[in-house]
């Protein structure tokens, strides 16, 4: 269901938009939460790169993004 509203986001609001970032970071929480670390880890890491460049450095969207 994550993987289906991230495209679903991705589609209808485009690529660079901070739902799409929360969503990537959903399915990131979803895959650590089930040990697959390695999966988790570059979509984190996306949605962090997005946060900064949509919101800036100072959003808290970002410190939650940096925390997970």
């Amino acid at each position: 269901l994550y993987r289906q509203a991230l495209e679903m986001r991705k589609r209808l609001l485009g690529e660079p938009h901070p739902d799409v970032a929360s969503s990537l970071n959903n399915l990131a929480f979803l895959y650590q939460s089930q040990g697959r670390y390695e999966e988790a880890e570059p979509l984190y890491r996306q949605a962090l790169e997005m946060f900064k460049r949509l919101l800036g450095e100072q959003h808290p969207d970002v410190a939650t993004s940096l925390n997970n």
